[in-house]
């Protein structure tokens, strides 16, 4: 890599939950935390689904009842870490042939403190947009806004009280890049 774009788009957050609902609120609940705005099936995005497992599939359910691939599940450590395999090209279609890797991990760091850091690498695979697609990535409409939302539902015990399309002013995490 030579340095000309951005290969990695890394974010970290402390987040006042414990390592084991942190984990969840990321995994079992990720449908309250990502944008229903951010789909690539031709109807809208009813539900984003994770399947909690090693080699679990990543996919969105359309409100049409269609389902679309995003990528697949590479490692699965709960409560610790977590791999996924981003199978999405620049034109924002699935492609079982293209991955990057989307790697968290979920630090304690007290009882109800969690260290969370997320890496989204392999960017340069993106070709000529990978600089676009990384300033998406780490734009507000990206890694950046989503992972507020997954905090606030983290922090408020994953019990669906937010809409998930918008993270709650008074949580007390933090972020860092």
């Amino acid at each position: 890599m030579t340095g000309k774009i951005n290969d990695v788009v890394r974010k970290e957050l402390m987040i006042d939950a414990s390592q084991r609902s942190a984990f969840q609120a990321f995994t079992e609940h990720m449908d309250l935390w990502w944008p229903k705005s951010h789909h690539i099936g031709k109807s809208e995005m009813k539900k984003a689904v994770l399947e909690t497992k090693q080699g679990g599939r990543w996919y969105e359910i359309g409100v049409d009842g269609t389902e679309c691939n995003w990528g697949k599940v590479l490692v699965w450590n709960p409560p610790h870490k977590l791999v996924l395999a981003w199978q999405i090209t620049a034109e924002w279609q699935y492609d079982p042939n293209f991955i990057t890797e989307v790697e968290v991990n979920f630090i304690e760091k007290g009882p109800k403190v969690t260290r969370f850091t997320l890496e989204h690498r392999d960017i340069e695979k993106f070709g000529i947009k990978a600089q676009e697609i990384w300033n998406a990535f780490d734009s507000e409409g990206g890694w950046a806004g989503m992972l507020k939302s997954f905090a606030a539902i983290a922090e408020t015990g994953a019990t669906g009280q937010s809409s998930g399309s918008e993270a709650s002013g008074s949580t007390g995490h933090q972020a860092t890049k």
